[in-house]
Parts: C-alpha cells; structure tokens; sequence
C-alpha cells in the first residue's frame, strides 16, 4: 500500500485537502483473470458527512470508514452509477415487482447492529453468495460494518405488514443500510431472506429507495458500482435511465455500453 498518485484521479480540490493511498494488486472479485487496485481514504476525520457526500459525488462507494475507487489502468469495468429519480419511470415490470411486495413495510431505525439483523445476513450470504469474502463475517465484524459509519447512514428494515387476524411473527424480511446524502440516498448493503428470491426483493428495495428519495425531494439513488459483464453487479443497468461518472463528470449511460 502506498499515498496514492490522485492528478489524474481525484478532483484537484481534494487533492490539496486529504491524503488518499492505493491498494496492492489483487484479484478482481467480478471479473474472472482480472486484477484489481482501488484508491481510498479514511472517513474518519472532522467533517466526514460533507466529505462523503462530495466523494460520492466524484464516483467514489464507502465501506465502513473507508472511501474507495477502483484505480485499474488496464481495465475500467467497474463504473459509478445513479439513477436519476426524476426521469425514472415505473414500468410494467417495475409495477409487477412492486406489487409483488406490497406486504413489506419500510422502517428507518438507527444505525445500530442487532442480532436479528446479522441472522438474516448470514443466511443471505450462505445461500447467495457461498464462498464469498463476506461468509466468515462474525456478529462484531457486521457491527463494525453498521456502528462505524462517520456519516448519516440509517438501517431501513422491512418486515410484513401485519393485518389484523393474521398469523405474523413480525420476523425481519429484508434490510438496506443506507447513506443518506445532500443529492440523494446511497444503497451501501441490502440483504433478504433467500427464500423470497422469486419476488425480487433487491430490486424493490431498489424501487423502494426512489419512492423515497422522491417523497424527501432527492434527486438521486446512488448504487455504487456497474460492472459490465458480472453476474453480481450488471443488474443495476436495469434501472434505466441510468447516470455513470466517467471520470470528470456524470452523464447517462448509453445503450451501447450495456
């Protein structure tokens, strides 16, 4: 690991202002014989709240206290994406899915680790994702991941709504642990009970996040990272229209880049 040469990077403003360092080569989690090198900074430090807001807006995702952006010379996949909530429409497809989960509820509750929510994870990544880097989580692993958050960040829980008559244990269905930002809100994590797959529960969260963005009058959803190609990340091109940041600026993703 090493400071991080950012000309070419980071916005000059940044640069003057903050140390940022790049990671060792390693292998890339999405794409297969690809090697990956990331630049970030710590969150860490007085004013993190505007800092995560501007370094979102310059294509950057956070992870804990960390601001990261893939930093490949031979290879730039992994692009920034946000959905413009304004232009985005719902579509027949989209409608169907909301439908489909008309049951769940959303509740903000604090940035906080509970056990409920660590269970639900666990068996999300199990069943979704076996193998993967995030499997060998421990309960103070998923809490340093939700409690460490420098910045406003809220843990949006779904459960079922509750009618009267009905048999519900109230059990947790889904969660999202969001940042919520000046321009927007930013999906940093979502999980769900695997066995709700077939109602496409990530992508209503996704819809979810719009609505509400739209209702607190933000004009964007952050998803984090688009990777052409990759079964784990090439689904967030399905919430067209689409905004990618290319470096210097964000514009819409085209058709063609799909």
């Amino acid at each position: 690991m090493k400071e991080a040469d950012t000309k070419e990077i980071i916005p000059p403003d940044f640069v003057r202002k903050m140390k940022f360092y790049l990671t060792s080569p390693q292998p890339c989690p999405y794409l297969p014989g690809k090697m990956e090198r990331k630049v970030f900074a710590n969150l860490a430090v007085d004013g993190a709240v505007n800092l995560n807001d501007s370094l979102t807006r310059s294509g950057f995702r956070r992870s804990q206290t960390i601001a990261y952006r893939p930093a490949c010379k031979a290879c730039g996949a992994c692009r920034s994406v946000r959905i413009d909530v304004a232009a985005f429409k719902m579509s027949k497809r989209w409608k169907r899915v909301l439908a489909r989960n008309e049951m769940l509820e959303r509740e903000p509750t604090n940035a906080r680790a509970t056990r409920e929510q660590f269970r639900l994870l666990k068996k999300y990544l199990n069943e979704r994702h076996p193998g993967g880097g995030m499997t060998e989580m421990e309960i103070r692993d998923y809490a340093g991941m939700v409690d460490a958050s420098p910045v406003r960040t809220v843990v949006f829980e779904y459960r079922n709504r509750i009618e009267p008559g009905a048999e519900d244990d109230g059990a947790l269905q889904a969660a999202a642990l969001t940042d919520v930002l000046r321009d927007g809100l930013s999906m940093v994590y979502s999980f769900f009970r695997p066995e709700l797959s077939d109602r496409s529960v990530g992508s209503f969260m996704v819809l979810d996040h719009i609505r509400l963005a739209s209702e607190l009058g933000l004009p964007y959803v952050y998803l984090g990272y688009w990777v052409r190609g990759s079964d784990k990340m090439g689904y967030k091109a399905d919430f067209q229209p689409l905004e990618v940041f290319d470096g210097e600026g964000w514009r819409p993703l085209l058709d063609e880049e799909i």
